[in-house]
């Protein structure tokens, strides 16, 4: 039957979709973060679901990052890390996530005196069972760009015994200050090892286009994380195009950080070819995993449910998989659109 001109949730949700922009230490729910704060004998100032909730109180990055980092404290073994990342498949699974290609701060965990290797391996090992959700998942390990280009350095000399567990490298964090350029060279030790590449340009930060235009030009990044600000450079929007470069865009999130979801700008970067991509970035903390940012970008923009369908299959188009399995997924998706029903 033909779809609805107007996208209803019950097709938001179920429609087939990758997501590309998700920190995995960002799914730490508030019952988690309580049952492993207990296994690993860690005091917390908060003892109640509802007293963690009201924890994650913030309006902007830093003070969001303020509250981020010491919540990871409870985080201690291999097996805590294989967990977490678990209790997210299982809601990326109910959210129609068929890929994703998630991200991991091990320099969170190291510079706590956690192993490199229990970090990498709960989590890998997490991925290979994700297969039994019907999920499809690999890690990016990110940089923390408030952190030295040596610490970096460091950690990409760390992963080169877990290459095979690891897709790709990527740079988050606080962006005060922080460039990409700041991490040129390490980027490009990952790229002869192997990796892909990516980079967060974070929304309206101090910079964002010369940010943008050094991670296009300079890094030569394989996709960009966030990078809504491009809309103020229409010459890198085309650049963009014409590379086929996606952005994960992360509209939940944003409303959290800035003054909206940016729900216009993402419209019209999709409207003008560009690859966009939505994204629950740190879910647990701004409350709503893809559905609920395919829901509600899709209430707030007003596209059709063509154009979310566009999206999905930008979410896949953008993957670091073969032109075969994005094949796959595309006509998965239009499996999906020629049998739906409410």
């Amino acid at each position: 039957m033909p779809l609805p001109t107007v996208p209803t949730d019950a097709f938001l949700l179920n429609l087939p979709k990758a997501e590309l922009h998700l920190h995995v230490e960002g799914t730490l729910e508030p019952d988690l973060k309580l049952t492993l704060a207990a296994r690993n004998n860690i005091e917390l100032d908060q003892k109640t679901i509802e007293e963690v909730e009201a924890s994650y109180q913030f309006n902007d990055l830093a003070s969001f990052l303020a509250v981020y980092y010491p919540a990871m404290n409870v985080l201690q073994t291999e097996e805590d890390f294989y967990e977490l990342a678990m209790a997210y498949f299982k809601r990326a699974a109910a959210n129609g996530v068929k890929r994703t290609e998630m991200f991991f701060d091990p320099q969170a965990h190291t510079s706590r005196g956690v192993p490199f290797a229990d970090v990498v391996n709960g989590y890998y090992r997490a991925t290979q069972d994700a297969a039994q959700l019907g999920v499809s998942a690999e890690l990016i390990m990110c940089f923390l760009r408030d952190f030295t280009a040596e610490s970096a350095a460091e950690h990409l000399e760390l992963s080169i015994p877990f290459k095979d567990k690891i897709l790709g490298l990527g740079l988050d964090s606080d962006e005060r200050n922080n460039p990409p350029a700041k991490f040129a060279d390490v980027f490009a030790k990952g790229r002869e090892l192997g990796y892909k590449l990516t980079m967060h340009c974070d929304i309206d930060q101090i910079g964002s286009i010369e940010n943008i235009r050094q991670v296009i030009e300079d890094i030569q990044v394989d996709r960009i994380d966030h990078g809504t600000n491009i809309v103020e450079n229409p010459d890198l929007i085309t650049v963009v195009k014409e590379k086929g470069l996606g952005l994960t865009c992360c509209p939940v999130s944003n409303s959290f950080v800035t003054a909206d979801m940016k729900a216009a700008e993402i419209t019209q970067l999709l409207r003008d070819g560009v690859k966009v991509t939505l994204n629950s970035d740190d879910p647990a903390y701004f409350g709503g995993y893809i559905g609920k940012n395919y829901i509600d970008y899709a209430a707030k923009s007003g596209v059709s449910s063509a154009e979310m369908v566009q999206i999905a299959k930008n979410s896949f188009d953008v993957c670091w998989i073969s032109d075969e399995q994005k094949a796959q997924y595309a006509a998965e998706i239009d499996a999906y659109v020629a049998n739906f029903h409410e």
